[in-house]
């Protein structure tokens, strides 16, 4: 018999960071994201974001590596957004960050992702992002980070 407990924080943004998350229909994204999951035994924790990004915590199952789950949930959820919501240009960008959390601080992370709208009256996406990367000490170039 296995336990693992694998919770893992997703960042990802639109192409070229536009604005085209619609307020209007992001529960709904949000919704159908935590269906993939549990369609792959996994579980929405939270989820949450803005126009040009979006954040989600989830707890993943052995059975299902962080690169599949990622993968899972941006080309599930753009057909999703193509194809219910219609939004045609829709793309999220090619990669994507994920930040491991300890079960300890999920209530944080959940808190974090619920305030989002309010965390960017004061900060960029961009900023928000290098924050993170510095803090999981994540090597990067900041070059190649943003293209």
């Amino acid at each position: 018999m296995s336990f693992i407990s694998n919770h893992i924080h997703f960042v990802w943004s639109t192409a070229r960071r536009e604005p085209m998350i619609d307020p209007a229909w992001a529960d709904r994204l949000y919704a159908f994201i935590g269906g993939t999951l549990n369609n792959e035994r996994g579980k929405l924790l939270a989820a949450g974001g803005v126009e040009d990004h979006i954040h989600v915590l989830v707890s993943l199952p052995a059975t299902l590596s962080l690169a599949d789950a990622a993968s899972l949930m941006k080309a599930n959820s753009s057909r999703f957004i193509h194809e219910e919501i219609g939004a045609a240009a829709f793309d999220w960008q090619k990669g994507y960050a994920a930040f491991s959390v300890s079960v300890s601080v999920c209530d944080a992370v959940r808190a974090y992702i619920a305030k989002q709208r309010e965390h960017h009256r004061h900060r960029s996406f961009q900023e928000e992002l290098i924050e993170f990367l510095e803090k999981h000490q994540v090597p990067y170039d900041p070059r190649y980070v943003f293209v």
